[in-house]
């Protein structure tokens, strides 16, 4: 179970890993925000309220 936490503009994400889709490789890979931040990346959370797969 996953721990729901609200956050404002401006304050920091907590740590997290998720698995991504790689449309290069046609396969699955994964995303880490701390490696991202250690790699001086920037990253955009986008949240999309309806439905958003693809098919």
């Amino acid at each position: 179970m996953s721990e729901s936490t609200s956050l404002q503009v401006g304050q920091v994400v907590p740590d997290f890993t998720l698995t991504t889709y790689e449309p290069s490789t046609k396969g699955f890979g994964e995303f880490s925000s701390s490696q991202a931040q250690k790699d001086g990346k920037w990253t955009m959370l986008f949240f999309y309220p309806a439905d958003y797969t693809f098919v």
